[in-house]
């Protein structure tokens, strides 16, 4: 096992990430169970939060002692103000974010159970994406790494390629899309981390280890991680040329909404400062674990004095 040590603040600035992608007013409203059928549905506890998968790594980022930068895309609106707002009070850096006239901000109406799951119901005005900068190397001189979600391919795909060609790590956030985004986007990156239900989509495999295995094969060029829940994580080590499964610690899950994100926030932070993946992946798979015990999406996020706390239960990866 890796000493929880490893993974204390390294000295010098943070590390500075670009995060790219969604940014989301959710209203989140905790339910005893998941409804069936019509009716009323009274939950009894609210949160109305600015997130989305970029927006809630970014704050991970943040949480665990890095600098991060969001570049995503709002309505020129109330809502749009309001999500620009919160996520700066979060310690975000806002200056990328693109207000879009005539466009409305994305919003989403999500049910938390007492499992910790969630339905969720998004709405993202196309209008928002309809145009996009065109990404030079002085635009991502300042960061270590970037991580991008699948909400803004064509402005993702940009930031990918430049940072590749810059050297510096580019990480996707390989999450259910579009047909074809993940195809557009994997070429371009450094480190891929899926979600289970986009591997499934891209795989058809049921079996994590087949999974990871189907998509080392498909996207050679780029590390590869399929993220399990609550068994873990299932990557390919490029150094041993074996597969390695990394289970994570045991909780009692409140709710899921944005573990994964927590994930790739925590991920992209660690592999910016220059850690072995498998660190990475034992650094990530506990922050996102503990931000299951929290009511209220990202705002579970852990501290990273608070992850190393809880690192001394790890244990090793294991081949697959």
């Amino acid at each position: 096992m890796i000493s929880p040590s490893a993974f204390a603040l390294p000295t010098g600035a943070p590390k500075h990430i670009l995060c790219v992608g969604a940014a989301v007013l959710d209203t989140l409203f905790r339910v005893p169970t998941m409804p069936t059928g019509q009716g009323k549905v009274l939950p009894y506890d609210m949160l109305q939060i600015a997130e989305g998968m970029a927006s809630s790594a970014a704050y991970a980022i943040a949480r665990l002692g890095g600098r991060a930068s969001l570049w995503g895309a709002v309505g020129h609106d109330e809502t749009g103000e309001r999500i620009v707002r919160d996520l700066a009070d979060a310690g975000i850096q806002t200056d990328g974010m693109l207000r879009v006239e005539g466009a409305r901000s994305a919003i989403s109406t999500i049910l938390v159970d007492d499992d910790g799951e969630r339905l969720i119901v998004p709405f993202y005005d196309p209008k928002l994406h309809e145009h996009t900068r065109i990404v030079v190397p002085k635009d991502i001189a300042a960061f270590d790494a970037v991580l991008v979600d699948v909400r803004w391919p064509e402005l993702a795909q940009q930031v990918l390629k430049m940072a590749r060609a810059e050297g510096k790590p580019a990480i996707l956030d390989g999450d259910v899309a579009r047909d074809g985004v993940i195809e557009q986007l994997a070429p371009q990156a450094t480190h891929i981390v899926f979600s289970e239900p986009a591997a499934h989509r891209l795989t058809g495999a049921d079996n994590f280890a087949e999974m990871a295995a189907l998509l080392k094969r498909r996207f050679a060029q780029s590390f590869i991680c399929v993220t399990a829940g609550a068994a873990g994580s299932f990557w390919f080590d490029d150094q041993s040329d074996n597969l390695l499964h990394s289970p994570t610690i045991t909780v009692k899950a409140i709710d899921t909404l944005a573990a994964g994100d927590i994930f790739h926030g925590a991920f992209a932070l660690a592999i910016a400062e220059g850690r072995h993946p498998a660190e990475a992946i034992q650094f990530s798979s506990v922050a996102a674990a503990m931000k299951c015990e929290v009511f209220g999406g990202r705002t579970g996020a852990p501290t990273r004095d608070e992850v190393l706390d809880r690192l001394s239960s790890f244990t090793t990866p294991r081949q697959a």
